[in-house]
């Protein structure tokens, strides 16, 4: 037992360590020697462990670690988030259930800061939550108006990340660099960021053909169907074999989304095709940002999506050019003509500004949330775009279309908490 207890802890101090270096501020070495816990921070007994870390402005989340003290006493650091302060010395403080009044107890400042989904950090993450999904239906909707004036996906697409990419370049120009690019990047880091950003370039365009071509609560539930092609492709790329009760769990979603798309009065094969093409290169995304996180460190999901924004870039404007150069001009001057010359534009760049915001909020609340609790939230958020379209353009969705829809929302669901489920065995 004391030999397993000593893996854990070199493995879990390594995680530690990792999770408070990311932060830029941090000035030295982190340790979790008793010296450096101090005497008063040894606890009898642990439950759970909150860490406050003192480094700066600097911010970022400590990891989930399976970690066991200098007493080998097991310890679980929740996914708490570091705390920020202006010491220029950092330092690690662990508060936990059950210890003594010697080792500092939370005060009720910290409670209320700390306390559940009414503390801080519960209305903080709750706030990310609601911005993410405001900014998912504004730029569902709006997307899908500029489409029905300026019916150009390729072009659209390329206008979003464009938009999002100088939008990280200003950021880091006034020197919020860990809210875009964090740092450069090398010739082997790049190789690494290519592939999941090219992947998401090509998604990004297929959903777009698909928002233009069909309703937008259809693309949205063939897009249920994702977790399905992230299954098959972890086993082709990564040989990971998923258990049988999660795949089983593929069922509901496939059967609601072939019910749904066979009702649906807006239904065509160019909108359907291109939802699955966009299931498909994202699955390959998620695939590949897998080994770029094992290989780039130092990087946060921000960074990462930031550089995602800039290679899509130089993907999507040569490929719009292709295919829609030669009458994307024209095409323009109408909806100029139909919409106004301001309001044009305006659209243009809001829903460029949307897609790059609501992707970041929900990087941002994946950060502060389970796993579990982010696909949870993915799936309501879904929900919620998919009616909040059928309200505002006055779509009409059949009884079937509705029940299918209904049925491959709650697959994706049943997916995603039986995957953690498996995950945490």
């Amino acid at each position: 037992m004391s030999a397993r207890m000593s893996q854990v802890h070199m493995s879990c101090r390594g995680s530690l360590e990792g999770a408070l270096r990311s932060s830029r501020h941090l000035r030295r070495p982190f340790s979790t020697s008793s010296s450096s816990l101090g005497s008063s921070a040894k606890p009898s007994s642990c439950s759970s462990s909150v860490i406050t870390f003192c480094g700066g402005a600097g911010g970022g989340n400590a990891s989930r670690c399976g970690w066991a003290n200098t007493n080998g006493v097991p310890l679980i650091a929740t996914t708490t988030s570091i705390k920020r302060c202006a010491a220029a010395r950092p330092s690690v403080v662990l508060r936990c259930a059950g210890s003594s009044a010697a080792a500092g107890g939370a005060s009720e400042e910290e409670k209320k800061e700390d306390g559940g989904m009414f503390g801080k950090e519960g209305l903080t993450t709750l706030g990310f939550i609601l911005f993410w999904y405001a900014l998912n239906i504004g730029f569902n909707i709006n997307n899908k108006a500029l489409f029905n004036q300026f019916p150009f996906p390729w072009t659209v697409s390329t206008v979003h990340v464009i938009v999002g990419s100088i939008y990280c370049a200003v950021l880091y120009a006034l020197g919020f660099k860990d809210a875009s690019f964090g740092r450069p990047i090398d010739k082997k880091e790049f190789g690494y960021l290519v592939k999941p950003a090219t992947m998401h370039a090509l998604g990004h365009i297929a959903a777009n053909l698909s928002f233009a071509a069909v309703a937008i609560s259809l693309t949205h539930t063939v897009k249920t169907l994702e977790p399905a092609f992230n299954v098959v492709m972890s086993k082709l790329i990564l040989g990971t074999v998923t258990p049988l009760p999660v795949v089983a769990t593929l069922a509901p979603i496939i059967i609601g989304v072939a019910l749904a798309s066979a009702a649906e009065v807006s239904f065509n094969w160019l909108g359907f095709i291109c939802a699955m093409l966009s299931n498909l290169t994202f699955s390959f995304r998620a695939v590949w940002v897998k080994e770029c996180q094992a290989n780039v460190k130092n990087f946060t999901a921000t960074n990462n999506y930031a550089y995602t924004s800039v290679i899509s870039m130089f993907i999507c404007a040569p490929l719009a050019l292709i295919f829609e150069g030669g009458s994307v001009v024209e095409g323009a001057k109408t909806a100029i003509a139909s919409m106004g010359a301001t309001t044009f534009w305006f659209q243009l760049f809001l829903v460029g500004i949307f897609y790059h915001l609501y992707n970041q909020f929900a990087y941002q609340t994946l950060n502060r949330v389970s796993p579990v609790a982010h696909g949870v939230c993915n799936v309501v958020k879904r929900i919620v775009v998919i009616f909040s379209s059928v309200i505002f353009f006055g779509n009409v969705m059949t009884q079937k279309t509705i029940i299918g829809t209904c049925i491959a929302i709650a697959g994706t669901y049943l997916y995603t908490t039986m995957n953690q489920k498996y995950k945490a065995k």
